[in-house]
């Protein structure tokens, strides 16, 4: 009996400690996450201008964004969604190859390691806003650096596909500092006796790293690939700052699309950008699902 009580002490003892830790991130997760996301899909069904209260409309929403071509909201969701989808499909790949390169050379560099890993890290350290206007300013046509020191007179910001190739090469230099920290770890726990009897029988260091270092690291790519996918398609802060969304919304992403609508000038349609918002978290969770089972499979 004394020990059946000392048992069932001990498990109230380990619950509460873990409603300890624990509780107060799910109160958080509850209040700024779960509570919007649930209200958002809800506000999505309805009609609702943020000053009224939301009219229940069923599907007309997603019928109007999908289905009706002569709507402005059917043709944002569209133009909106296609720039998202260019956005990720060039950042994605260079945001998670560049690092994985980066790091593989860092492991050979052992002298200067720290100080090349704290230079590659450190943009990821700063604010959106601060890195576009930086850039921005850079890259100006009227008293930018760059178009005196290159001889060239071009709205880059403004001139596809330079505003495409700016806004691209921009957003990888400003993420890889994170998924490099990542590989640097992952690659660090990398058995190097298996490395050097590599070497020893003559194996390159490509060779090395396609047979060796990344099976090794399987899991932290896959969980590189899945965050990295998010991160992208949720991209709103670059274009808006650095090309406002031109030349002729060819870089408005949907995330600007569903701001203008939700809160921008004249009367709110709340109801309609919930919409817009749920089926961007249907395609993040469709591509991240689809990038999940493609990465399992490749490691059979």
């Amino acid at each position: 009996m004394k020990s059946e009580t000392k048992k069932h002490k001990s498990r109230i003892r380990n619950g509460l400690w873990a409603t300890f830790f624990i509780g107060p991130h799910s109160v958080l997760f509850i209040l700024f996450f779960l509570f919007p996301v649930v209200y958002g899909i809800y506000a999505s069904f309805t009609k609702w201008s943020l000053f009224n209260d939301p009219i229940w409309t069923g599907l007309a929403n997603y019928r109007e964004l999908l289905f009706d071509k002569n709507s402005i909201f059917h043709d944002q969701l569209v133009n909106g969604l296609s720039a998202t989808i260019i956005f990720v499909v060039f950042t994605v790949p260079l945001c998670i190859i560049v690092p994985l390169i980066l790091a593989a050379m860092l492991q050979t560099q052992q002298k200067f390691k720290k100080i090349f890993q704290a230079v590659f890290y450190i943009p990821s350290m700063f604010a959106v806003s601060a890195v576009m206007l930086i850039f921005a300013f850079l890259l100006s046509r009227s008293y930018g650096p760059f178009t005196e020191w290159f001889n060239f007179d071009l709205n880059v910001t403004q001139t596809q596909p330079y505003a495409w190739l700016a806004l691209i090469l921009v957003t990888v230099w400003w993420c890889i500092g994170q998924n490099l920290i990542i590989y640097i770890a992952a690659l660090g726990g990398v058995s190097q006796e298996e490395i050097d009897a590599a070497r020893i029988d003559g194996a390159s260091n490509f060779r090395i790293l396609r047979q060796i270092q990344l099976p090794s690291i399987q899991l932290p790519m896959l969980f590189t690939v899945i965050t990295t996918t998010v991160l992208q398609f949720n991209v709103y802060g670059q274009p808006l700052m650095l090309t406002n969304g031109g030349p002729n919304d060819s870089t408005k992403v949907l995330l600007m699309s569903i701001q203008q609508n939700a809160f921008g000038s004249g009367v709110p349609v709340a109801g309609m950008a919930s919409a817009m918002a749920t089926i961007l978290g249907l395609v993040i969770i469709l591509v991240s699902a689809v990038e999940l089972i493609i990465l399992k499979l490749c490691q059979r």
